[in-house]
């Protein structure tokens, strides 16, 4: 995000909401499951609706994409982040930028998705530090 630590979690700058503030537990190898299917409708509008000023919104993996994005999520997670121009072309009041989720198991992902490093994270601390600066 190119964000200092003092910056990223300062909350009167900086908001980072999960897609569910409930546990959804965890499968038999010890990964997080998805998240439960009736905490984001239970509370994440509300939420949203009540933080009016959100400018941008990092939709970070293929859940949040489905939310923020509805139809213009693609089927899969590559073809939506690739997608990124034209969906922060069709998004405003917040913009939503899609994201692959910052996991160890996606070094792979990276390695065959090198636009994503080159083209798509200096648009995102661009946007960010625009956005904090208040221009």
């Amino acid at each position: 995000m190119g964000v200092d630590s003092e910056i990223f979690y300062d909350v009167g700058r900086i908001a980072i909401i999960p897609m569910g503030f409930c546990y959804p537990g965890q499968d038999a190898r010890g990964s997080d499951l998805p998240p439960r299917a009736e905490c984001a409708p239970a509370w994440r509008a509300k939420l949203f609706a009540a933080l009016p000023q959100i400018e941008l919104v990092v939709a970070v993996g293929s859940y949040a994409h489905a939310w923020h994005l509805g139809p213009l999520a693609r089927p899969t997670l590559t073809e939506t982040v690739a997608a990124w121009r034209e969906i922060m072309s069709a998004t405003v009041n917040p913009v939503v930028l899609p994201l692959p989720h910052p996991s160890w198991r996606n070094n792979a992902w990276l390695k065959n998705n090198a636009w994503f490093e080159s083209e798509l994270v200096p648009v995102l601390r661009a946007e960010i530090a625009r956005r904090l600066s208040g221009h």
